[in-house]
């Protein structure tokens, strides 16, 4: 999964992101590594994992990972290429869904670039730029798809018509991901479109700690982001990119003190990860044995065949059957042979639909 980190300079992306992969950092299970300057890796924190690592002591331990990646260099008039608009806008075509940092803190030492704080503005700045993009997107497959039509061919003239409405609403300053259409006419005219506003979004409202103390319902700001996002059905997430600063070095049990005391049980890189996952539909399945405890990610919904298919394509070309435990089951039996001796241990065949914490074990032929 690859979450881009967006918005407008002063509101606390790259504080976020520095902390974000500083804690990653100091994981003690996995290595954190920096592919390029603004590009993390970051392990999904999984306490099934560390259950199961103290059940078979694995020579190897691999949690699940994120890429974050600190998307600079938007301007007003990116989407015609201003700044460094083509780049800003090619970085966020590559990533699976934008968190977008608005910042809701007052700090008189660090001015904001309009001037004033407003989340509004803000966000609209960002949306617009990638509205413009799409719109330009949009017109060509129009020019297409109107061109095709002369031939005779009426699904070209259909699709036209469901890209007119998708432009029309697009011209209104809305997002593609808030269009209204059914899913057909979106597979059937919208889906091959790499429209950036259609892209799930995560607001990481940024306040300041005393927020937190105060209630964070009591932040105007932060009330004008959850509006905006309750409208196009996007995610709101309250974060402290200061307190991700000062909690990333820290060992877990002072990390978990410090929360308490301000009212969090969790940090914000862990309810930012937990809500990526829900915001993309996805799912960790496990395996484990002394070679390795291991955490895959996949899509909610996906097959048996598809799901081994992550560890290597022989796995789901030579797929037989998938011997599945659920996590909390395997747990209370203690270890696999007592689970196998209670019936516990079920074989699923190519049909099967994974669940959030499955441990697995795969037998295939090729």
């Amino acid at each position: 999964m690859k979450l881009g980190i967006v918005g407008l300079p002063n509101v606390g992306k790259s504080t976020l992101f520095n902390a974000i992969t500083n804690a990653g950092a100091q994981s003690a299970n996995y290595p954190f590594c920096t592919i390029e300057p603004n590009v993390g890796m970051v392990a999904v924190p999984d306490e099934r994992l560390d259950v199961l690592a103290e059940m078979y002591h694995p020579d190897k331990y691999t949690p699940a990972v994120i890429e974050f990646v600190d998307i600079a260099g938007l301007v007003r008039g990116a989407s015609k290429g201003e700044g460094l608009g083509n780049k800003f806008l090619s970085h966020i075509r590559e990533v699976d869904a934008i968190i977008h940092v608005v910042r809701c803190f007052e700090d008189g030492e660090i001015v904001h670039v309009d001037g004033e704080i407003g989340p509004s503005r803000d966000i609209e700045t960002i949306n617009l730029e990638l509205i413009f993009s799409d719109m330009d997107l949009v017109d060509r497959k129009i020019d297409r798809c109107l061109k095709s039509a002369k031939g005779g061919d009426k699904s070209f003239a259909a699709q036209a018509e469901i890209l007119k409405r998708l432009r029309a609403h697009l011209e209104e300053g809305k997002s593609a991901r808030g269009f209204d259409c059914s899913r057909e006419e979106w597979e059937e005219a919208i889906a091959d479109i790499p429209l950036l506003s259609a892209k799930p979004v995560i607001y990481a409202a940024n306040m300041n700690e005393q927020d937190f103390l105060n209630g964070i319902e009591n932040n105007a700001y932060y009330k004008q982001v959850e509006e905006i996002a309750a409208a196009e059905h996007s995610e709101v997430l309250p974060i402290c990119a200061k307190i991700e600063e000062e909690i990333a070095d820290m060992s877990k049990e002072d990390k978990l003190m410090f929360l308490e005391e301000i009212g969090l049980h969790e940090s914000g890189l862990d309810r930012l990860i937990k809500a990526s996952y829900t915001l993309l539909g996805l799912i960790s399945y496990l395996t484990a044995g002394k070679q390795e405890v291991r955490a895959w990610t996949i899509t909610r919904g996906t097959k048996a065949p598809q799901a081994a298919g992550k560890i290597h394509s022989d796995f789901e070309k030579g797929f037989i059957r998938a011997e599945v435990i659920a996590f909390d089951d395997l747990v209370k039996c203690g270890s696999m042979a007592a689970a196998k001796e209670k019936g516990l241990i079920r074989s699923e065949g190519k049909e099967y639909v994974f669940q959030d914490g499955d441990v697995v074990l795969f037998r295939f032929n090729v």
